[in-house]
């Protein structure tokens, strides 16, 4: 039995100082649409994640505090739990309908996105049962098919809602974890034509997606448009310059960017905190992925390991293509900003993940400092 050690202090702190400045700038980027939305109530979608904050606190906690190897235990009724709760948005009466996707039901009177269950119950099913039949990642048909048709599941049902983004990052972050668990890149070189027909056909038969590719192509065609958000984005990024207009005194967030709280949070920061502030949020990032990448090397097994990584990876693809989004280096999809973008379900179940991170790292055999 391995010995409990003191958690990663550095993640336990970059986490804290990240939600801090994500909860400092959703009111710096929210107020101006919630006075014009929500009957002047400046302050709405800040007392919103002035609750959902706490909780997420919590739920990091509760779960730095269990034992990582009972979560694994438990990992197949997760991942029963988050698929039954993806069908579930589909039926009359409970799920609804926002933004024109059914990605959501409600759960005394707030809303719940299941696709964020779903992310953490991928990496701990994944995790754990490659920890066990890690060997027979040898062959494609036995080892490795089960574990894409599961993805493929998910990726259906999430694509019905319609969630492409939701859709990527579980397909990324679960081959993350096959790649770290010994799947040959063969495989993957050869599923990569597959996959990248199938990411293009999803494209082309459906209108909005295929507006988008082709507005991020040159948003300027369409400034009033498909193009309307990239544009705005980064008049709001250039304007910032080096050090910014200054805290609170973005132009963009005046109802030119589309809900600037959530996807498009960081073109905000960047218009007010310029490239130095950018510059800052991104190194602390670095040093989350880092620690995140420095637990899964010294975690005491295989399923903490993959965990990790698997964590780990869950908050770096998902900074990656939103920042990719947010400059207008790919086409616009609904990618969150870990621990600045607003909403409770994706925080509470981010924070989760960060505590189990926290919980392997007290079982890991590495210099803390």
């Amino acid at each position: 039995m391995v010995s409990k050690k003191p958690f990663d202090f550095w993640i336990f702190i970059t986490v804290l100082i990240l939600l801090s400045l994500g909860t400092i700038m959703i009111f710096s980027s929210s107020a101006p649409a919630a006075y014009n939305y929500m009957k002047g109530d400046t302050y709405f979608f800040l007392k919103k994640q002035m609750l959902y904050a706490p909780l997420g606190i919590v739920a990091m906690f509760i779960t730095m505090n269990i034992d990582y190897r009972k979560l694994g235990r438990w990992s197949p009724v997760f991942l029963v739990v988050s698929l039954a709760m993806l069908a579930v948005v589909w039926i009359p009466g409970i799920g609804h309908i926002e933004n024109g996707a059914r990605r959501w039901f409600s759960i005394a009177g707030q809303s719940f996105q299941p696709s964020e269950l779903a992310k953490l119950a991928v990496i701990l099913f994944f995790s754990f049962s490659l920890s066990k039949r890690k060997d027979q990642l040898e062959s494609f048909f036995k080892g490795l098919l089960p574990y894409l048709l599961l993805i493929g599941v998910y990726a259906g049902l999430l694509l019905l809602e319609p969630h492409l983004s939701g859709t990527i990052i579980i397909g990324m972050v679960a081959s993350i974890i096959l790649f770290s668990a010994g799947a040959k890149i063969r495989h993957f070189v050869l599923l990569s034509l597959p996959v990248l027909f199938g990411l293009a056909a999803v494209i082309t038969f459906s209108e909005y997606r295929r507006s988008r590719v082709l507005s991020f192509l040159d948003p300027f065609k369409d400034p009033s448009g498909d193009g309307y958000q990239a544009i705005q984005s980064l008049y709001a990024i250039g304007s910032g310059g080096l050090f910014g207009r200054g805290l609170g005194r973005s132009l963009q967030k005046f109802l030119y960017i589309p809900e600037p709280y959530n996807d498009f949070i960081l073109a905000v920061l960047a218009e007010e905190l310029g490239f130095i502030g950018v510059l800052v949020v991104m190194l602390l990032f670095l040093i989350f992925i880092w620690r995140g990448i420095k637990v899964s090397m010294n975690a005491p097994d295989v399923f903490g390991s993959l965990t990790a990584i698997g964590i780990t990876s869950l908050v770096a693809v998902q900074v990656v293509i939103n920042v990719a989004v947010v400059t207008s280096s790919m086409p616009v999809t609904g990618m969150p900003l870990p621990f600045f973008s607003f909403g409770g379900t994706s925080l509470i179940f981010l924070m989760s993940g960060v505590g189990i991170l926290l919980n392997i790292s007290r079982y890991a055999n590495y210099e803390r400092i």
